[in-house]
């Protein structure tokens, strides 16, 4: 639904038109400041659980750059126990 605005015929906008507006606007504030509120809540939520995974994902590559290193050092070792034993 969609307000229209009405035309008015004064030249010069009075305190109690001035104060309804004021209100009108005070309202729509407060109405939005929930909606705000909560989406401001969801951001949060979502930041937490984005670091909660990068937090886990970080680990997992640090795991496996250590288990490549290991793998890389048994490999290295099991070539000079085969070139000892040739």
């Amino acid at each position: 639904m969609r307000k229209t605005v009405k035309k008015i015929s004064q030249k010069y906008v009075t305190e109690k038109t001035f104060e309804r507006h004021m209100q009108s606007i005070a309202k729509s504030f407060a109405d939005n400041a929930e909606v705000m509120a909560l989406i401001l809540k969801e951001i949060r939520t979502m930041h937490e659980e984005n670091k909660y995974f990068r937090a886990s994902i970080s680990n997992l590559n640090i795991d496996g750059l250590s288990y490549d290193r290991k793998i890389e050092n048994l490999t290295v070792r099991m070539e000079k126990v085969e070139s000892k034993l040739k």
